[in-house]
């Protein structure tokens, strides 16, 4: 019986450690003053329950506050239950527009195709342009790991290469609002939507590189033509799926680096779930572990040739068209022409 009351004593304490951070990250900036009285209630409640469970042997008092806790857990879950995602806020400059894919055969036709210059982080020129692509012409993909928070934490894109020089970058990334910055935190309680940028390498990798100056590692994709169509697919499709139905990023389960391992179970359903998905710092190494990267380099020769950030500061004396050449230099199996 004492080990019963020590575990619902553990179930409510994180349980109500759950509910304050749901409340309290649902309202970051302005907690209204109903909000405070809600998450202080809460907190009681819960740190009351636990110390009737554990100390109070008279049963009516454990079973009456059990009750209320239970009554009032409910009632959090129903309101946690009915928080929507939505396309209607006043969404940052960087996130404004939602990509919209248009497919006729070998055609694509991407609308809202991301392009800012970026000169610092908060100072930019926007612009968002569409593109069109062909198919046919699709001949390479690169994983793209930049470090903005360690060496075990990393945000991921994936590069896809066209014949005639083109690049195009894509990247799962939380929808700020005009007000909110990013948290690791916030993500786990439906803090911001997600959106798919898709991007030119300038704009998406430079400014990580350059503007940010994050350590930034770039890998050519050992893909066969047939699969890169499906991952390049996928992404439009997921794109598609984001645009009519908006949904919540969560920074354990749909991030930038579950939906590049979501969409490749498509092309090899049997590859295993991994540690390194959640470190994602680590993801190149399991790329590499499922021979997925450029053979016949081990994989510290692969990250070493693959560090891209003095060439991207070079690039900046450069014709800006040549950005995605230079980047590439010394990647093993990485080959580009220059944008015309």
């Amino acid at each position: 019986m004492q080990k019963l009351r020590w575990l619902i004593a553990l179930v409510v304490l994180i349980s109500t450690a759950w509910g304050c951070l749901a409340l309290w990250f649902q309202q970051p900036q302005q907690f209204s003053a109903l909000g405070v009285v809600v998450l202080a209630v809460w907190s009681l409640l819960g740190a009351i329950s636990v110390v009737t469970l554990l100390w109070c042997y008279q049963w009516r008092y454990r079973r009456s506050l059990l009750g209320a806790y239970m009554l009032s857990a409910a009632l959090l879950l129903l309101w946690w239950h009915n928080i929507t995602p939505s396309h209607d806020r006043d969404w940052a400059d960087d996130v404004a527009y939602l990509l919209q894919p248009e497919i006729q055969g070998d055609q694509v036709t991407l609308h809202n195709v991301r392009n800012f210059e970026w000169r610092t982080e908060t100072d930019y020129t926007p612009n968002w342009e569409t593109r069109s692509y062909d198919l046919n012409q699709l001949v390479s993909a690169d994983l793209v790991l930049s470090y903005w928070m360690g060496p075990h934490i990393a945000h991921t894109l994936v590069s896809f290469g066209f014949a005639d020089g083109q690049q195009l970058v894509f990247s799962l990334e939380i929808r700020k609002e005009r007000h909110e910055s990013f948290s690791a935190i916030g993500g786990f309680f439906r803090q911001f939507e997600q959106v798919l940028i898709a991007a030119d390498e300038r704009d998406l990798i430079r400014t990580r590189s350059n503007a940010r100056g994050e350590d930034v590692y770039l890998y050519s994709l050992a893909i066969p033509p047939e699969q890169l169509r499906t991952l390049f697919l996928g992404y439009l499709q997921t794109a598609e799926a984001l645009r009519t139905t908006p949904d919540f990023y969560n920074t354990l389960t749909s991030n930038c680096t579950t939906i590049v391992f979501d969409l490749a179970r498509h092309i090899a359903p049997g590859i295993p779930l991994d540690y390194r998905l959640v470190l994602s710092g680590h993801f190149a190494e399991y790329a590499y572990d499922l021979g997925a990267l450029v053979p016949q380099y081990s994989y510290t020769q692969l990250q070493e040739l693959g560090y891209i950030n003095a060439r991207a500061k070079d690039s900046d004396t450069h014709d800006k068209h040549d950005f995605s050449r230079i980047i590439r230099m010394g990647v093993p199996g990485a080959s580009v022409k220059n944008t015309p």
